[in-house]
């Protein structure tokens, strides 16, 4: 088994995900990478690193991944419900078929990474899931309506899992940046919005590196158990909306 614990992170192939694999990495966990683009993933080539390919929306792909690496490196002692997806689009002129893809991944998605390892964290009283939401849980944005009632659910569901796996000595924390480097915007279709959102982002100075984020959960979980930062919530300096 490994000298540190097993740190588990969905949507592991890019972005926010990769940056906060190569942190944990660097300090010395052993991962369990899951995403849809295994070729992304072997690519990082990180050491003691199980890499498969699994869509968050197969629970039953989750928790075989999660026993699979279990076996190898010892419990998961950390769950990035990282995975995410940005259909961004007026809504009045939106497929409702990006409605049902947002849900299903951002919704559902993370709800079945923390059933793949809650029960275990509970029974060992430790662990820490990481929730991934955004500034757009917090606040509403225009060509947002779908991706924010996501982001809106992850929030209240870690708030309820907050009090609930508490007495379980279980840390629930959120994270909701701002504008990062990531590829997010590759998931949207609408050309309208996908304009008006780069010159947004022009207009602050552009993003910055998902690698902030990273260390600042690799931060927050390298406190005590007893120690909780409930959210990290991360914007370039000019954003302040």
């Amino acid at each position: 088994m490994a000298s540190k614990p097993l740190v588990a992170i969905t949507g592991a192939s890019s972005g926010i995900g990769e940056a906060t694999a190569r942190a944990f990495s660097a300090a010395g966990h052993p991962l369990l990478l899951l995403a849809r683009r295994l070729d992304r993933l072997e690519a990082l080539g990180l050491p003691d690193a199980l890499c498969r390919k699994v869509d968050v929306r197969d629970r039953e792909g989750i928790k075989a991944a999660v026993v699979e690496a279990e076996a190898a490196f010892g419990p998961a002692d950390l769950m990035f419900c990282n995975a995410g997806i940005a259909r961004l689009a007026d809504i009045g002129r939106q497929d409702p078929l990006e409605w049902d893809e947002m849900i299903d991944v951002n919704a559902k998605g993370v709800m079945n990474a923390v059933h793949a390892v809650m029960a275990g964290m509970m029974e060992r009283r430790r662990g820490t899931l990481v929730m991934m939401s955004s500034i757009a849980g917090r606040k509403v944005y225009p060509d947002h309506t779908v991706y924010c009632g996501t982001k809106f659910f992850v929030h209240a569901v870690s708030e309820s899992l907050r009090e609930y796996l508490s007495a379980y000595d279980v840390r629930v924390i959120v994270v909701s940046p701002g504008i990062i480097e990531t590829e997010v915007l590759d998931a949207v279709t609408d050309a309208t919005t996908l304009a008006s959102y780069k010159a947004n982002k022009a207009r602050i100075g552009g993003g910055i590196p998902a690698s902030h984020v990273a260390d600042l959960i690799l931060n927050a979980y390298d406190l005590p158990q007893n120690a909780l930062v409930q959210e990290i919530c991360l914007t370039p300096t000019r954003q302040t909306y």
